[in-house]
């Protein structure tokens, strides 16, 4: 270091006549010897000029003068116009120019203007890059003092100001400042477009760029402009790849301090911000400012296209791209492009079946966060979502959404071939596949193409054949989520899906949307080919395999083939002979539900299917649909050989055989056919002499049920069956249809 002769320099000023003193190392001038012994001090590092009050010293008196105001409080220059206060008389005449709107310094490379001289300096080497402080620990450099003065309180740690109402400790006295104002909740600074209040100058400079949508910060990689220094330091590591932030605890890597300290709080479990109204706890203040706008329903976002506001701006960006139809992300394996950063990394984890959140209870893998949460539920049962109409609790939020619509019968999203109206995106999303034929999900093994994704996930499990979810009460595996909770309800009961019409409870969400369609008669599915309608999606493609005669359901056994999923499995069983469902009553075996529920009303004589013309109720559906047909003498199935129409399909059926002489149904004892199951039934209690019918009157036992409800007419005098002719009344079909004969002169039966 070069050494500094004060008494040498002086005396060479003084010696050579000139009129100022000049310092040897710098060589800066000054008119008077007391200056430059001052100056010499800046070289020396030398500081005479000791506080009364703490153990900061200076080079300067002016500098320990200015130094004291901090602890006396003193501001001697005060402002005229609004009376504001200042320790330093530089620091009024900035202030001024904040009201006469002066900037008097500019800059000579893009012309912007300054307040003062300071910050046209510091702004002059965002275009120079010089960086002329540096610490002389680590050698970082800095283009500004004060930035290395801030950088050194790092290494130091010290910690000098103190906040009187929390004892929480500040490096710089600025930063007390700032934090005082979190307990006094002073906003000094307000926007003069809209009046919001800023609790410091830069959130206030920050914000007016909303209005100007001024984005000075530029990349100079990509070009992108950015209204913020920080968010362009943020995107530049997105081409470095630079993650500074470490955690100490799992030593995960960050690109941005804020996330570090979100992290952190994982490993904590700390949650310092709550909620002022529901007094929910947050780890991130960004998460607390998002929760609030659920209680004040803001939606401070808005689109420019279609006006829908959203409570946060990713939302508004995501929106954004369902008009551009924009899809920056891109997938490196499958190259498929998705509009949102979220799915493309939830779309990742398809590829490499990462599961990285895990359940504490039962250490379940999920692949995302909110898959996790929902899991928690089932462990607490917690339904922390209540509809303010009718107080139904919900364990998802998105659940709760869907509700609300059901008491709004809200419709956002429009088919734009059809205007069909959907509440649901997922529905509306299946919806638009049915115009396009799309089918996206394909299944690696066999190749087979979904049009959704809930039928690619069940299809896939028949190849692994994984059942997850197991009952506790029967011990009973299934593949889906679905299915499980379906299943629990018949151990439990419950049926919390209920008609507002009839107030009927229903186990199933699906069961009260097919229910409701009896109400409304609604019937919003039609065939193409033939234009039928039908209530149920199921009925539509059953009924489509009528006009393509496809069988998608085949029988290892016999190889017959099935149109419907159910036919197939009822056919199962009688090669299996399984009879699964069991009447608690009687305790006789079905092999199928539906057969159980109707043999169940024959003990409680439910006939729960009404007649509107004669209000005459049936125990079965397809009852009441062949009883319909006597009031409207409807007979839509007709015999291509002989034109003779029935009203029934199983007539029909029946009637085919005649003209075939077709007998499926055959005896193991004797070997002798029979056209029709219910011939056989009879004709096999001929061997086993059984008569399961009895009557409660006389104990007479019956071999068939005809024969049985016959001779029970005998005991009740009953003649269900009326001539309209004649209005005479008979109690056997047969002697009815010998007596119609009579009116009609009709003789069916030659025999030669």
């Amino acid at each position: 270091m070069k050494t500094v002769d004060l008494d040498k320099n002086v005396e060479n000023a003084v010696h050579t006549n000139e009129k100022y003193f000049t310092c040897d190392i710098c060589g800066k001038k000054f008119y008077r010897k007391l200056l430059l012994e001052k100056h010499f001090h800046l070289h020396t590092k030398e500081k005479p000029y000791s506080c009364y009050f703490c153990p900061k010293a200076f080079s300067r008196k002016s500098d320990l003068n200015v130094h004291l105001r901090t602890h006396t409080k003193e501001k001697p220059y005060a402002c005229d116009l609004c009376h504001k206060e200042f320790s330093l008389r530089i620091h009024l005449t900035r202030h001024l120019r904040t009201h006469t709107n002066e900037k008097p310094y500019f800059c000579d490379v893009c012309h912007k203007d300054f307040f003062n001289q300071s910050n046209l300096k510091r702004h002059l080497r965002t275009h120079t890059n010089e960086k002329p402080y540096f610490c002389d620990i680590c050698h970082k450099t800095f283009s500004d003092p004060s930035n290395l003065k801030r950088h050194l309180q790092v290494h130091a740690n010290e910690k000098t100001y103190s906040c009187d109402v929390c004892h929480k400790a500040f490096p710089r006295k600025s930063n007390l400042n700032l934090h005082l104002r979190t307990h006094t909740k002073e906003k000094p600074y307000a926007c003069d477009l809209c009046h919001k209040a800023f609790s410091q100058k830069c959130h206030l400079n920050t914000h007016l760029r909303t209005h100007t949508n001024e984005k000075p910060f530029s990349c100079d990689v990509c070009h992108k402009e950015f209204s913020q220094k920080k968010y362009l330091n943020q995107h530049l590591r997105t081409h470095t790849n630079e993650k500074p932030f470490s955690c100490d605890v799992c030593h995960k890597s960050f690109s941005q301090k804020s996330n570090l300290n979100q992290h952190l709080r994982t490993h904590t479990n700390e949650k310092p911000f709550s909620c002022d109204v529901c007094r929910k706890d947050f780890s991130d203040k960004s998460n607390l400012n998002r929760h609030l706008r659920t209680h004040t329903n803001e939606k401070p976002f808005s689109c420019d296209v279609c006006h829908r506001g959203f409570p946060r701006k990713s939302n508004l960006n995501q929106h954004l791209r369902t008009h551009s139809n924009e899809k920056p992300f891109s997938c490196d394996v499958c190259r498929k492009d998705f509009s949102d950063k979220s799915n493309l990394n939830r779309h990742l984890r398809t590829h490499t079946n990462e599961k990285p959140f895990s359940c504490d209870v039962c250490h379940r893998g999920f692949p995302r966060k909110s898959n996790l949460n929902q899991h928690l539920r089932t462990h607490s049962n917690e339904k922390p979502f209540s509809c303010d109409v009718c107080l139904k609790g919900f364990s998802l939020k998105g659940d709760l959404f869907r509700h609300l619509r059901t008491h709004t019968n809200e419709k956002l999203l429009s088919c734009d071939v059809c205007h069909k109206g959907f509440s649901e995106k997922s529905s509306f999303n299946w919806h638009l596949r049915t115009h396009t034929n799309e089918k996206p999900f394909s299944c690696d093994v066999c190749h087979k193409d979904f049009s959704d994704k809930s039928s690619f996930n069940r299809h896939l499990q028949t190849h692994t054949n994984e059942k997850p979810f197991s009952c506790d009460v029967c011990h009973k595996d299934f593949s889906e989520k679905s299915s499980f909770n379906r299943h629990l309800r018949i151990h439990t009961n419950e049926k919390p899906f209920s008609c507002d019409v009839c107030l009927k409870g229903f186990s199933m969400k699906g069961d009260l949307f097919r229910h409701l369609r009896t109400h409304t008669n609604e019937k919003p599915f039609s065939c193409d080919v033939c234009h039928k309608s039908f209530s149920e999606k199921s009925n539509l493609n059953q009924h489509l395999r009528t006009h393509t005669n496809e069988k998608p359901f085949s029988c290892d056994v016999c190889h017959k083939g099935f149109s419907e999923k159910s036919s197939f499995n009822r056919h199962l069983r009688i090669h299996t002979n399984e009879k699964p469902f069991s009447c608690d009553v009687c305790h006789k075996d079905f092999s199928d539900k539906s057969n159980l529920n109707r043999h169940l009303r024959t003990h409680t004589n439910e006939k729960p299917f009404s007649c509107d013309v004669c209000y005459r109720g049936f125990p079965r559906r397809s009852n009441l649909n062949q009883h319909l047909r006597t009031h409207s003498n409807e007979k839509p199935f007709s015999c291509d050989v002989c034109h003779k129409d029935f009203s029934e399909k199983s007539s029909f059926i029946r009637h085919l055989r005649t003209h075939t002489d077709e007998k499926p149904f055959s005896c193991d004892v004797c070997q002798k056919g029979f056209a029709q199951k219910g011939n056989l039934n009879q004709h096999l209690r001929t061997h086993s002499n059984e008569k399961p019918f009895s009557c409660d009157v006389c104990h007479k036992d019956f071999s068939e049920k005809s024969s049985f409800n016959r001779h029970l007419r005998t005991h009740t005098n009953e003649k269900p069956f009326s001539c309209d002719v004649c209005h005479k009344d008979f109690s056997e079909k047969s002697s009815f249809n010998r007596h119609l004969r009579t009116h009609t002169n009709e003789k069916p039966f030659l025999f030669l």
